[in-house]
């Protein structure tokens, strides 16, 4: 693993927020500040003008500008091919904005502590192997090295740990068992970890990436503009400008119902107003079939995880949507007991990222590290164990039906890393290329899953007869990245190997992108 000059922190790069956090001397993760002196920076992107752009404005400054500049929810768009956007004549991707988020985080810090050079970043743990790829691309496009990919719940368990006093010191009588519950902005993750102070390892996980505060927030704009609707006849949600300042008063309005029992919520459209007063029973109402599939996902994983409600020493909560007051009511209600609320869970998972950049560095930059003698020495026999979060498969034809089938290599829930190995035969004589489809999910129809994408062997020998052995590997490593290889067991021939994953950038277009970021002037 390469370090590279500068200091190593932890990014939480979040849909709606983002963090950075380092260790200090005595070990501790502390979330840097930003140049507003705020410890979240909005992960927002205001395209201002040529050659610059705003990054993190509130969102109160970003509704008064022109709808067609302001970018959101970045995260959600990850690893897919159809996002785009067109900006001072140059077609920008969701890797690109997320590293100008980057940028931003990274030169706010730098006036702080000096240069940063390397970093862990964190991501849901159901973030699949395009997404992933994506996130570690929009790093090195910001200019940072990144060292590892981490799970946001693992990171959060990481921080809960050291909050404890149980990370790398101390003895257990026998190993705690730890449910986290992360209700980001934009996507959620729930995660069943065993550990003990040296070794941390993941049960069960699973999470939604199109589940998260923002559609709390839909909720309550739609029910707003529906009653604007109803006594103007106009519906302003058929204005960009007026949806985009009527997302911020919901944003601060939802915010308000964890504190208040009600609030006024005014509408203005086409030079009318409507003022709604919505409750917190009416919002937590409109709203319960989101947190109930939250529920029903963490039932789903204690019970994947092999365990009982009662077998948990810890409800962990983060994320700043577990800030509502329904959710830890009826997590306690559903596992009976009360959820740890003690973590900042807007810097719990930024927090434990800087924890894992220094464990690695610890094992792998060792006396060169920064760290103190004492962090290093604690930190160094820190071993975590994750899980896959999605089946690794790859299609085949039903030797019934010879319709195409999702055959799974590795389940989901199989501890990391793995690798695992499979013959298959050519389906025709003369074959001189073999192409594995790989794919990601469980449905038996690969229509239902996402292609990772084409692993092909070249230069198969000549004379192949119909059937002929092509030995393929798979791996999962611990960054939950898919690696890919065949092998041709007849000729040997395996340096013709190539993975064509689809929608990812290639290096070629990461060099761009990267040229085009340092041009850019981010504040």
């Amino acid at each position: 693993m390469e370090f590279k000059p500068g200091h190593t922190v932890g990014i939480d790069l979040g849909t709606t927020f983002s963090a950075i956090a380092k260790l200090d001397d005595t070990g501790a993760p502390i979330a840097l500040l930003n140049e507003e002196e705020e410890v979240e920076t909005p992960s927002l992107i205001v395209l201002a003008q040529s050659g610059h752009v705003i990054v993190g404005p509130s969102r109160t400054r970003a509704a008064m500008e022109d709808p067609e500049h302001v970018v959101e929810r970045v995260k959600r768009h990850m690893g897919t091919a159809e996002y785009k956007r067109t900006f001072d004549g140059h077609e920008i991707t969701p890797e690109f904005l997320s590293a100008l988020i980057l940028k931003k985080l990274r030169q706010d810090a730098e006036k702080r502590i000096g240069p940063v050079g390397n970093a862990v970043i964190t991501v849901p743990y159901y973030f699949n192997d395009a997404r992933r790829k994506a996130t570690q691309d929009a790093g090195r496009i910001s200019g940072l090295n990144v060292i590892d990919i981490i799970n946001e719940p693992t990171a959060a368990t990481l921080t809960y740990a050291w909050h404890r006093g149980e990370l790398g010191g101390g003895k257990f009588e026998k190993p705690r068992m730890a449910l986290v519950y992360d209700l980001g902005g934009g996507t959620f993750d729930v995660t069943v970890v065993k550990y003990t102070p040296t070794h941390f390892q993941v049960l069960a996980t699973d999470g939604d990436v199109y589940l998260g505060g923002i559609d709390w927030n839909d909720r309550l704009l739609n029910y707003v503009a529906d009653e604007f609707k109803k006594r103007h006849g106009a519906d302003p949600r058929d204005s960009a400008a007026t949806t985009q300042v009527l997302r911020n008063d919901c944003d601060q309005a939802k915010v308000a119902l964890s504190q208040q029992a009600q609030i006024s919520i005014v509408c203005r459209h086409e030079g009318k107003s409507n003022s709604v007063t919505v409750t917190r029973d009416q919002f937590e109402q409109m709203t319960a079939d989101l947190l109930q599939r939250t529920i029903d996902t963490t039932e789903l994983v204690i019970e994947q995880a092999k365990v009982q409600p009662q077998d948990l020493d810890a409800i962990v909560l983060v994320g700043g949507s577990t800030l509502m007051p329904r959710v830890p009511l009826l997590l306690e209600q559903v596992t009976g007991k009360k959820p740890f609320q003690e973590l900042s869970p807007h810097t719990a998972v930024a927090q434990g990222a800087a924890i894992h950049a220094a464990i690695l560095e610890a094992k792998y930059r060792g006396e060169g590290s920064e760290l103190a003698d004492t962090v290093r020495r604690y930190l160094k026999n820190v071993k975590q164990d994750d899980v896959n979060s999605h089946s690794l498969g790859v299609v085949i034809k039903d030797p019934k039906t010879k319709k195409p089938l999702n055959h799974v290599m590795i389940p989901r829930n199989t501890r990391l890393p793995i690798e695992k190995q499979q013959v298959f035969n050519t389906i025709e004589a003369n074959q001189v290329r073999a192409t594995v489809k790989v794919i990601e999910g469980d449905a038996p129809d690969p229509q239902a899953c996402s292609l990772i994408g084409n692993c092909s062997i070249t230069k198969l020998p000549a004379n192949l007869p119909k059937g002929s052995p092509v030995e393929v590997t798979y791996s999962y490593g611990t960054d939950g990245r898919v690696r890919v290889r065949a092998r041709d067991k007849i000729g040997g021939g395996e340096a013709a190997i190539e993975i064509e994953r689809r929608g990812g950038l290639d290096e070629q277009q990461i060099d761009a992108y990267s040229n085009l970021a340092q041009q850019y002037v981010v504040q």
